[in-house]
């Protein structure tokens, strides 16, 4: 019963590692970057017993001739090839064991996401209320762009010109007199 939960657990993190960054992934398939980020995430990769190279030759054997990702087994394969490597002082069942926990439960994070710079120059050149001239025209109240209406002039057929400001009240004026 143990070993079906622990094997669940996997099942989710190799499926959650995955799909990351591929948004066309099935999450049964995993290619070698994510297969590196999910050992550099987990920390299975500690710099020493294990590098980032080991983790590439490991899936290299694992995967199938002429294919590009490993299937489920094929991972739980790999991670039984590290493990003995990783945990060196353990039995090879303790130090699968070890690796699988490692594993389980982890998920992708962000590094080096780029973050917005809130520098003085960049919040004066990038806050739109502050846009003067035709600027101004490209943008509606909240900052957001108008696309096409924005940038270029609609033709008003009304038959005034574009600056005039009584415009509408000639019925007015006609009806007066």
């Amino acid at each position: 019963m143990a070993e079906n939960l622990d094997s669940e657990a996997l099942l989710n993190a190799f499926s959650r590692f995955a799909v990351y960054g591929d948004t066309k992934a099935s999450g049964k398939e995993m290619n070698g970057k994510n297969w590196a980020k999910l050992c550099k995430d987990c920390k299975i990769i500690d710099g020493k017993s294990i590098t980032g190279t080991d983790v590439d030759i490991v899936f290299s054997k694992v995967k199938q001739k002429s294919a590009r990702v490993i299937t489920f087994n094929e991972f739980q394969q790999a991670l039984q090839e590290l493990a003995p490597k990783r945990f060196k002082s353990k039995g090879r069942d303790e130090a699968i064991m070890a690796v699988y926990k490692m594993v389980e439960g982890g998920e992708p994070t962000q590094f080096g996401v780029t973050k917005t710079v809130k520098a003085g120059g960049v919040d004066r050149l990038t806050d739109t209320s502050l846009y003067t001239g035709s600027h101004k025209e490209r943008f509606d109240e909240s900052g957001h762009g108008r696309g096409r209406e924005g940038r270029e002039d609609v033709v008003n057929n009304t038959g005034f010109v574009s600056s005039y400001k009584n415009e509408g009240t000639y019925d007015k004026k006609k009806n007066e007199k």
